[in-house]
């Protein structure tokens, strides 16, 4: 959860300045955070909440909270179409594509003893936005790798999974696609770019730093990338503290909280 809000707080000064190196300040002046995160600590404050109840009440939860912090947030940088969602009195899926159905789904990836009941999971929060196949492919993907990362898989193996099950290219490497990649906020552009940032990492800032790097939707390739490295890596400790002094003291609170469920097998 927290390497995804990391690669949002230092891609999120790069999204409308897109650069081309992995040379950069990693806390840019004006670094903040945006819908990436408020949307991850909403998922994963609804997943605790919901712990156990059945998939049409996971469901329920899911959309209390993102509305929820959303409201509390109504100024984090939405796409139109999920405005007007946040603002539904009875909200409903409208058959997105786009990658907020992956950058919001790392707690998913920790909550569950299985990988069926990871990517169930992770269904059930892209589905009430993102209800077209490949916005839920790219968040039950991305839960799969973490779920796979954090049982102790290689990069190899979560490679083949993913491309076997989800059908990703993952053909292509971050310096062929660097210098043509622009903005892309489907799923099908940005995801194989997020899993490839993290493929091509040798520690958990280098993965951020290719994330970023790639220019494109920068925050959002880095959250997602960056919910994979933290499986794999962990976080060194100052980029922690630091991540978390960008949080309000609820959007901690439910951190903690997750950090004190994850792992453990409840449903």
């Amino acid at each position: 959860m927290l390497g995804a809000i990391v690669g949002d707080i230092v891609g999120s000064v790069y999204e409308d300045n897109p650069i081309k190196t992995t040379e950069f300040p990693l806390w840019g002046q004006g670094c903040k955070i945006t819908d990436d995160t408020v949307m991850t600590v909403a998922c994963a404050d609804a997943l605790l909440q919901s712990l156990g109840k059945r998939p049409k009440d996971v469901r329920a939860v899911v959309v209390e909270r993102m509305q929820y912090w959303g409201h509390k947030y109504p100024d984090a940088g939405y796409g139109r179409s999920f405005i007007e969602w946040l603002n539904a009195s009875d909200p409903q899926p409208y058959g997105s594509w786009g990658n907020g159905s992956a950058m919001r789904v790392s707690a998913a990836g920790w909550l569950y003893d299985t990988i069926l009941k990871t990517t169930d999971h992770a269904r059930y929060t892209a589905e009430v936005t993102h209800n077209h196949p490949e916005g839920i492919k790219g968040a039950e993907s991305l839960a799969a790798g973490i779920f796979m990362l954090r049982c102790g898989k290689t990069k190899d193996e979560v490679r083949s999974y993913v491309r076997g099950v989800y059908g990703y290219d993952f053909t292509f490497t971050l310096d062929e696609i660097r210098p043509s990649y622009g903005f892309d906020v489907s799923c099908r552009g940005s995801v194989p770019q997020a899993f490839m940032a993290f493929f091509e990492s040798c520690d958990f800032e280098s993965c951020i730093r290719n994330a970023v790097s790639l220019g494109g939707d920068s925050d959002t390739i880095a959250a997602m990338a960056g919910s994979l490295a933290e499986a794999y890596y962990g976080i060194p400790i100052e980029i922690e503290m630091k991540a978390l002094s960008f949080l309000d003291e609820e959007m901690r609170d439910v951190y903690h909280k997750f950090t004190e469920k994850r792992y453990v097998s409840h449903v």
